[in-house]
């Protein structure tokens, strides 16, 4: 059983196309979220200040990309995230749906 309109090709293409977006998300992802981990957990446990995390702030906005390219920081990882999670999750669920595949054999048996 395979999902509804996901075709052995499109599930191939749509297998590229997520392959070649993740490389292009994963720093600006992984900056944004590590620096609102930090932010927070800096604030809460550590009992520092706004004003002595700005810098954090200021990565996790986007805000050292200038006025001007800040908003499209924001779409575009948004955007980014959303179109990871959902190619992600409709490759996941056509191998669910697929069941498990044959294992893979090392080598001939018996040989040696």
């Amino acid at each position: 059983m395979s999902l509804p309109g996901l075709t052995p090709q499109r599930f191939q293409q749509v297998r590229r196309l997520h392959g070649a977006v993740a490389p292009l998300v994963l720093a600006p992802l992984l900056l944004t979220v590590c620096s609102g981990m930090a932010y927070r957990l800096l604030k809460d446990w550590a009992g520092l200040g706004r004003d002595q995390l700005h810098v954090l702030m200021v990565l996790h906005e986007g805000e050292w990309l200038g006025k001007a390219l800040e908003p499209f920081y924001v779409l575009l990882n948004g955007l980014g995230l959303l179109w990871m999670l959902i190619t992600g999750a409709s490759l996941v669920l056509q191998r669910w749906r697929q069941g498990p595949r044959p294992a893979k054999s090392a080598g001939p048996e018996g040989s040696a």
